[in-house]
């Protein structure tokens, strides 16, 4: 087993496992971490201290297909019942309980997470040993070795030492399920890391916020080798095969820094991003950290990023988490084969955020549970269904990828659909399925394979008007069959033939915009421009003297973002001058 040598009281360890703990550190976790009360030592026994040995490793994404959706059960069973409840439906639920005939009993029961579970089909219960509900942060993730073959688990260092068996408890997952399981816990290789900061797209881009450098830098408190990015980033890749790691400023107001709480990707290339109204807690962080991510980054089909905005909800008395309110948030859901399982809060903010989940999923199942209640109110503990759930991908994953269609104003030619297809069988054949009306049916068109597993089929041209509805299927040599987007046929990808595309963009002489504002790290300052300019861009302090210089040189038509970072410039009242062709402007920044 691996060892985590805690050197504290007996009595104080027992008084942090008897209550329901935070998805961050108590008070007398964060007390005795701060003040060195806590040491450890890892040996790496309990998995195997090596990276996978196969080649292409590749970190799952979490709509792909899985074999079981995992939870521990400690705390707040009227939710953990109602995941199970529907998650049982779309496939196997592994439990982790301290008392397995007391959880039975409480599925079975009418109770207070709802009407008792007709059965226990597709529901195992783990005997076992654990400290938290946490799931997300503390168990393993799913890789595959070669792309779609040979299933491990990685697991990394939880970062909560207080909670040993939380850090061990991946054992019982892997142990059941017979996969191995692979260990980021001997130096220089003892990577510190939490779940619920961790998002893939499967093809080797992962995001995060600073938190993971942070939590490895010269100087942590966890007692592990401190480590570079460019070190965190090679282990990363070795371990799951993350060869791109984007990472961002933690938010001021979310004190466990976890990036679930604010964004989720939805496929390779769109990102459910949350919102607050202009200028509200932590609004203009994660404004200027997507920028920041559209700016420098593209998806992996060489495009920009596509942001679907989902509205933060604030407390009953008004207020947000920058004045005390809980962090409510609608991207903390949790991909479940056809289904997605989202928490919900009060219906004037619960039936937009429904809406908006529906429309960027069509034909999913999308069940929300209430996490604000007076009974299990999850959210004040600072998580919710994603923190507390994690899943394992099937045995012999049939993948598909495919950037949708966009709207298009071409009336004369076929529509080119391409399929990236592997299966470790090999694919023996691929389809695509289109129709022009919801109720009507699809027509199936065969696809011919491109080489590199790729496959291309075509839909006909339609005249504008026509809205294309479409989805895609793959068939293995070895006879499985996968289709995508998974919730087809009723679930499908669309797009619009137009009478003229039309570029929306309403240029100014030079308008800008800076945010966060107030700063205090990563900042972003947005211009808009009619015309091609040259531009000087400054950073001066009241007194008129020049902190920074953000630009010196050519502005052209259109949008540009200009990233600067206020870390280590005192606090106070800055402007930033624009000087262009065009004049002097003049943008008011406060550093905090």
């Amino acid at each position: 087993m691996k060892k985590l040598f805690i050197f504290l009281v007996a009595a104080f360890h027992f008084q942090l496992q008897a209550q329901d703990l935070p998805v961050g550190f108590t008070n007398e976790e964060w007390d005795a971490l701060m003040h060195g009360q806590y040491l450890v030592e890892h040996n790496g026994s309990r998995g195997i201290a090596t990276p996978p040995p196969n080649s292409n490793i590749r970190c799952m994404a979490e709509w792909e297909e899985i074999q079981c959706l995992t939870i521990a059960w400690i705390s707040y069973p009227t939710i953990l019942k109602q995941i199970v409840a529907n998650a049982k439906s779309q496939t196997r639920v592994i439990i982790l309980s301290e008392d397995v005939a007391a959880t039975e009993a409480y599925l079975l029961a009418n109770n207070a997470g709802g009407p008792a579970l007709a059965n226990l089909d597709n529901v195992t219960i783990l005997d076992a040993s654990f400290d938290s509900v946490w799931m997300r942060d503390y168990a393993a993730n799913p890789a595959y070795g070669n792309e779609v073959d040979s299933l491990v688990l990685v697991d990394w260092i939880y970062n909560r030492p207080t909670r040993p068996n939380d850090d061990a408890s991946p054992e019982y997952i892997a142990t059941e399920l017979g996969i191995p399981l692979y260990e980021m816990t001997v130096a220089p290789e003892d990577l510190v890391n939490t779940g619920g900061n961790w998002m893939s797209d499967g093809f080797g881009t992962a995001f995060a916020s600073n938190l993971i450098l942070e939590e490895n830098a010269v100087g942590n408190p966890y007692g592990v080798t401190a480590k570079s990015e460019a070190a965190i980033d090679g282990i990363v890749n070795d371990y799951l095969g993350i060869d791109r790691y984007i990472k961002m400023p933690t938010l001021p107001y979310d004190g466990i820094h976890h990036i679930d709480m604010h964004m989720k990707l939805l496929d390779e290339e769109t990102l459910l991003v949350g919102e607050y109204p202009e200028g509200i807690s932590d609004g203009p962080q994660i404004n200027a950290n997507i920028e920041y991510i559209l700016s420098n980054f593209q998806s992996k089909w060489n495009t920009p990023y596509r942001v679907i905005r989902i509205p933060m909800p604030n407390s009953t008395g008004g207020n947000w988490p920058s004045n005390g309110a809980s962090y409510r948030t609608y991207t903390n859901a949790v991909f479940v084969n056809k289904m997605v399982i989202l928490p919900l809060y009060r219906t004037q903010y619960d039936t937009t955020a429904l809406r908006i989940w529906n429309e960027a999923l069509p034909g999913f199942e999308i069940v929300g549970i209430d996490c604000d209640n007076s009974t299990d109110n999850i959210i004040a503990a600072s998580g919710a269904i994603h923190c507390i759930t994690h899943s394992v991908g099937v045995e012999d994953p049939l993948l598909i990828s495919h950037q949708s269609l966009t709207d298009t104003d071409n009336t004369m030619d076929p529509y080119s659909v391409v399929a990236y297809m592997n299966h470790r069988s090999g694919i023996s054949q691929a389809k695509l399925y289109w129709k022009t009306t919801l109720t009507g049916a699809y027509s199936e068109v065969s696809m011919v394979s491109m080489g590199g597993n790729n496959w291309q089929g075509f839909i006909p041209a339609q005249p504008a008007g026509t809205r294309i509805y479409y989805y895609v299927e793959g068939i293995a040599n070895a006879g499985k069959v996968q289709v995508r987007p998974m919730a087809a046929p009723q679930g499908y990808w669309h797009f619009d033939v137009v009478d003229q595309l039309v570029n929306t963009n309403e240029l100014v002489l030079l308008e800008t915009k800076v945010f966060p504002n107030p700063a205090s790290a990563l900042t972003c300052l947005r211009l808009q421009s009619s015309y091609n300019t040259e531009a000087q861009i400054k950073l001066m302090d009241v007194m008129g003297r020049e902190v920074l210089v953000l630009w010196n040189g050519d502005i052209a038509i259109g949008e540009k973002q200009i990233f600067f970072d206020v870390t280590d410039i005192p606090t106070g009242s800055y402007h930033i001058v624009i000087t262009h062709q065009g004049g002097i402007q003049h943008q008011n920044l406060i550093v905090r």
